[in-house]
């Protein structure tokens, strides 16, 4: 039976939870009020510090979820995407509007990895 590690754990969630190999995030967003841009490059400043924490990296991510405040952010949030995610290793991705927990929230990211 393979263990189960958390990572900055409180009474809702924690940040990082390792079952074997594989590693999940919890949800990462970025400052309210700043750009979608600003927002989505925070996120992923996260993701980077909480992979490499849990023993990996970008390279090594398996799926994304990408949930947008307004779809109509997309290619915003996309730009940042684009230029962060490693070459020959986009991994698979889903992208849609949902209601986020705060109106000035823009963008959240949600990423399944395995351990490097």
């Amino acid at each position: 039976m393979s263990s189960i590690t958390r990572h900055h754990t409180g009474d809702r969630m924690s940040q990082i939870v390792i079952h074997g190999d594989t590693i999940y995030l919890a949800g990462q967003v970025g400052n309210k009020g700043d750009s979608v841009a600003a927002q989505t490059q925070t996120c992923l400043d996260k993701v980077d510090a909480l992979l490499a924490e849990a023993g990996s990296d970008k390279t090594r991510i398996l799926q994304t979820t990408i949930w947008l405040d307004n779809m109509g952010d997309f290619a915003e949030m996309n730009g940042v995407w684009d230029a962060w995610v490693a070459k020959g290793h986009a991994p698979a991705r889903a992208c849609g509007e949902a209601k986020l927990a705060h109106p000035d929230l823009k963008v959240e990211v949600l990423v399944i990895a395995a351990r490097g």
